[in-house]
């Protein structure tokens, strides 16, 4: 028997992982780099009506891959904005700015790949950030 983490299944219930609350956005962690060996972050991200997003940024060595799983989630991808419902698959190379949004009366969700890995490090502080400068 191994003791790589990476070796490991991982189940979990709906709901069920590390989960980071940042005012009407919440973020559940599944597999992070204790799992992967920092290979990749998988997480859900969900935004109730009328949510903004992170804001613009972006990441010079990790890519983000998103996937919708509930409602209507907007994205930017560089200097454009999208809306993609459940389904859409949107691809934010390392170096591009992105962001999400939820701009509609319904909640939405996606779930998160960060690859490589180790995006939840940085969850204290947005989460910190978040509590500071919301209204």
């Amino acid at each position: 028997m191994t003791d790589d983490a990476r070796l490991k299944p991982i189940v979990l219930a709906p709901g069920e992982g590390r989960s980071y609350s940042m005012g009407s956005m919440r973020a559940v962690f599944k597999a992070d780099e204790a799992e992967t060996g920092s290979d990749y972050s998988v997480s859900e991200w969900f935004l109730e009506p009328h949510t903004e997003g992170p804001g613009p940024h972006s990441h010079p060595d990790h890519d983000d891959l998103f996937y919708v799983i509930e409602g209507v989630m907007s994205f930017r991808v560089g200097d454009d904005w999208i809306d993609a419902g459940v389904g859409a698959f949107i691809r934010a190379p390392r170096g591009v700015t992105h962001d999400f949004a939820n701009r509609t009366d319904w909640r939405a969700g996606l779930l998160n790949l960060y690859v490589p890995g180790g995006f939840e490090r940085d969850m204290p502080a947005i989460v910190k950030w978040f509590a500071e400068n919301s209204g």
